[in-house]
Formats: structure tokens, sequence, C-alpha cells
């Protein structure tokens, strides 16, 4: 296939540009390096630098490569900074993807596979997560996910899509890890203790859990990319919408757990309130996608954890080289 990975010099986009491409696949990169890497972005790719809302400049990158199809990866994707700032959220996300049909629909593109989130779900209340529950996000940035994943429905007899919604993101895969500004993710965080010495804050041990801290559905990087391949390949045959994650979830001390084992190296662990918004649980039940598309996780947190520290070792200041940072 011809591809375009929207948002592919970011963490997850670019690991799925760098496995679609060693498959065969020809794939162009779009993405204003706002927040990605150009380092990230995969030999073999073409980077086109714009914006996601600039519908004439997407237009013309998907006539470049002749794409058949889109994996729609550019967003905005921070809670604490949807509640503060909603209007980008709802500029990137909402607006954004707008421009992306709209983009798609112009130039021929058939099927388009997105990246949605399980925060569209808000606090269910109960575990795993099945695709029918309740949506109910609880801040801006699932309420974004949520509209965009409204909008795809609406081109349904155009181009075929389907919705794929995330847990929690983990790992490092083909020379490709994860490199935020600022990180919030519990693994990177985590990892970056261990080698630093420094406290590791635990935000809450009070839940109603095991052992009283959160737990949620960490999935390989690598795992979603051949989730999205699948997806590629299998439209228009999905439903609207499909959740990624193990079914299992781990909480947050059995995480710290692993990151000791994985490093030999012990975690200053420190209490901490609460953050609020914090739902207790948050899996996901994988059937559909096991049924459609024939996926479920085939790496552990043992190796995601191992993944993302080698890639930590090997790259300690990050994309640093990165020319547009």
């Amino acid at each position: 296939m011809r591809v375009l990975v929207t948002g592919g010099a970011g963490y997850i986009g670019s690991v799925i540009a760098a496995r679609l491409s060693a498959q065969g696949h020809e794939v162009a990169v779009y993405d204003d390096l706002s927040r990605g890497h150009a380092a990230a972005v995969p030999a073999g790719a073409t980077l086109v630098r714009g914006d996601i809302c600039d519908e004439e400049t997407l237009a013309a990158a998907l006539r470049g490569v002749g794409a058949r199809a889109i994996v729609h990866m550019a967003a905005l994707a921070e809670v604490a900074e949807s509640v503060s700032h909603p209007e980008r959220y709802a500029e990137v996300n909402v607006a954004g993807t707008a421009a992306v049909l709209r983009a798609a629909r112009a130039t021929g593109v058939d099927r388009l596979v997105f990246s949605s989130t399980a925060a569209v779900y808000g606090d269910p209340g109960h575990v795993p997560i099945v695709e029918d529950d309740p949506l109910a996000p609880t801040n801006p940035y699932g309420e974004t996910k949520l509209t965009a994943e409204r909008l795809l429905r609406g081109v349904a007899s155009h181009v075929a899509t389907v919705a794929l919604r995330y847990f929690n993101a983990c790992g490092a895969d083909a020379g490709l890890g994860e490199d935020h500004d600022p990180e919030t993710h519990l693994v990177p965080l985590a990892l970056r203790a261990a080698a630093d010495g420094t406290p590791f804050r635990i935000f809450g041990n009070d839940y109603p859990t095991a052992d009283g801290t959160c737990v949620r559905d960490y999935v390989h990087v690598a795992d979603l990319a051949d989730a999205h391949i699948l997806a590629l390949e299998r439209l228009p045959d999905l439903p609207p919408a499909l959740n990624l994650g193990t079914g299992t979830g781990d909480s947050v001390l059995a995480v710290l757990d692993t990151v000791e084992q994985v490093t030999g190296r012990a975690l200053r662990r420190v209490a901490a309130p609460r953050r609020p918004g914090d739902p207790p649980l948050l899996v996901a039940a994988n059937d559909q996608a096991r049924r459609t598309l024939g996926w479920s996780p085939r790496r552990s947190l043992s190796d995601a954890v191992r993944d993302a520290w080698e890639w930590m070792r090997t790259h300690p200041r990050g994309y640093a080289e990165d020319p547009a940072r």
C-alpha cells in the first residue's frame, strides 16, 4: 500500500511508519514537528512538514505519494493540558481530523485508521471495558477524540474507517522510543528515576485495587503498530471502533517492580496525593480485536520495559540530535 501517516514523527506514529516501511509499503509522514522529531522518521519514508488543519497541504501530500490509505495519528494527547487549553485540543483533534477527512475525500483515499483513546470511556466503573460501554469522557482530550470518532462515522459512505482505542502504550521498537517534553507517562518516568536515582512519586496508594495503586492496561508499542497494519488490510470489514489492550492490566507498583527487575536498580518510592480524575481501573476487553483483526498482544510488560530501557540507554538525550528541536 501507499500510506500517509499523520503525526508519523511522534512516538507511536514513527513506529507504525517504520513497520509499514519494513513490510514494503510506500510511506509518507505528515507532521508539523511541534512535538514529533525529524530524527524519528524512518529511513525510506518521505517527510512532509505541515499543519494538520491545512487541507491543501494534506491533499498535496496524499497526491505526492499516491496514497490510498491514511493512518491518522496527529493529535494533542495530554489530559492536563486539555483542561488548561481546551481550544487547542478542539482545533487540532477535531478540526484537524475534519481537514484530514476532506483531503481524503478530495484525493480518493478509501481507507483510514484513526488513533483514538480509552479516554472516550471516562471512568466506566468496571473492567474489562468493552466497545459498546457508555462513552462519557471526563476531560476535553477524551471529548475531542470522541467528537473525531463521530466525524469518521459521518464519512463512512466515502472512506472506510476504524477508530483504534489505545490504553497505555509503552516500550520501544526499531530504534524508536518515547521522548516527550514534558514526559508524563509512567514507564519512561520510572526508568528515568532508576537511571538518575531520583525519587519516584506514586500518586495515590489508597485506591480500591489489590495493592492500592491505579491499574492500567500497558501495551507494547510494536503490538499497537501491528494492529494498525492489520486494520489497514482488513478495512472496510471492521466495526467502527476497536479496543487495543491486554485484557488484564498492571498496577503502578507492578510496573515499578518490573522496572527494578529490568534495570537492576532500586527505586526511591515516595507516596503522593491522588491526581484529580485518575480512575482506579482502566483495562480493555480485546475480544473484538482478536476476532476481527486476528490481533492480540504478543509482548509482555517486561518486554516493553526492557525495550524502553535499552532505547533510553542508547539515547540518553532522546532525539536531541533532531535539528527541529
